[in-house]
């Protein structure tokens, strides 16, 4: 049963969630904290305090991250977080030493997609693209059954791909950036502004949070639309819409069979994904000449990303030891080996 068992620990702009997971992708347990955003030793303490807390109670073997951000091509070091303080953070050897575990750090999108190609929605499909919809707009791609993760380790960026020059300010340095459009933050910006003006909108909004402005997010206005609101659909609508030019450009560049829409934006379900479709198909290069991909939503919601993060830890364990118990060279083979590279 010890093999069976990873911690993975999901890294976001607002929150860390964590849970143990199984070897077919069921979550025993959760723990859920509140991110510290100014401090890369903050977020190391929180990891290792969900780590004992979790060992406690679990035998586990291995630890998996999917940090928000851009995570190099080993898999140990965070680069660049947009909306963390993590700088060239070497983040898997610093949970090591803290844990005495196997240490596995990625991508939070490129962990959710490897989830839900293994036990959600992209199951038997050798070409997917995931877009995690949350605090800013997470992507990543397995291609050939495989995550696909660039030269340097953070491919799948899709939430900055510029579609308006001289757009919006985002907090990666640029502006115009797809996640000022089509993400949480877009929703919270439209709703606060909402709020600001005075309007109706803006009033309905505040009565769901107590009239504390700074716990409008993305999840209030998602609940406001479900129930019929008519400005918080439009506002859905809006990202949907800027959703579905974003996928019709990765759909230009890389052609897969389907998109998979994850993330807490995601559960206002065809609220969005219908504007996203539509817009899709009216943006789509080429389009009524060739086949069209597939929209559909994640199916393993919040946890997919703990779940992936989990697996990709385990998988890199189990390579480990194998590679272990591999025979020593003898000085027949390392001759062998030799002529060979000659």
């Amino acid at each position: 049963m010890a093999e069976r068992l990873s911690i993975g620990i999901d890294i976001g702009g607002t929150r860390v969630k964590a849970g143990v997971v199984d070897l077919d992708g069921r979550v025993l347990e959760r723990l859920s904290r509140a991110t510290p955003t100014t401090s890369p030793t903050a977020v190391l303490d929180a990891i290792a305090e969900i780590v004992a807390t979790l060992r406690r109670r679990h035998h586990v073997t291995s630890v998996g991250i999917g940090a928000a951000g851009f995570v190099d091509a080993t898999q140990s070091t965070v680069l660049f977080s947009p909306h963390l303080a993590w700088r060239h953070e070497p983040l898997r050897d610093a949970v090591r030493r803290r844990t005495g575990l196997s240490v596995l750090v990625d991508n939070d999108a490129n962990a959710a997609a490897w989830a839900e190609w293994r036990f959600g929605a992209a199951q038997n499909e050798e070409d997917m693209i995931c877009l995690t919809l949350g605090t800013g707009i997470g992507g990543s791609l397995v291609i050939d059954g495989r995550p696909h993760r660039g030269r340097f380790g953070i491919a799948g960026e899709f939430g900055h791909m510029i579609v308006v020059p001289d757009g919006r300010a985002c907090e990666c340095g640029n502006h115009g950036c797809l996640e000022q459009y089509a993400s949480g933050n877009a929703l919270i910006r439209d709703a606060r502004a909402a709020v600001d003006r005075g309007e109706e909108y803006g009033k309905r909004l505040l009565e769901r949070v107590d009239g504390d402005v700074e716990e409008l997010n993305g999840l209030v206005v998602c609940e406001l639309a479900r129930e019929g609101d008519e400005d918080a659909t439009r506002s859905l609508h809006e990202v949907g819409a800027w959703l579905g030019v974003g996928i019709a450009n990765l759909a230009a560049a890389f052609d897969p069979g389907l998109f998979v829409v994850g993330g807490g934006v995601s559960d206002a379900d065809d609220l969005l994904l219908e504007p996203a479709r539509d817009a899709f198909r009216h943006t789509l290069t080429g389009r009524g000449f060739r086949p069209e991909a597939l929209i559909v939503r994640a199916h393993l919601g919040n946890d997919a990303g703990m779940i992936g993060a989990a697996d990709m830890a385990r998988t890199v364990r189990r390579r480990a030891r194998r590679g272990r118990r591999r025979r020593p060279l003898t000085e027949g083979s390392l001759a062998r080996l030799s002529g060979r590279r000659a």
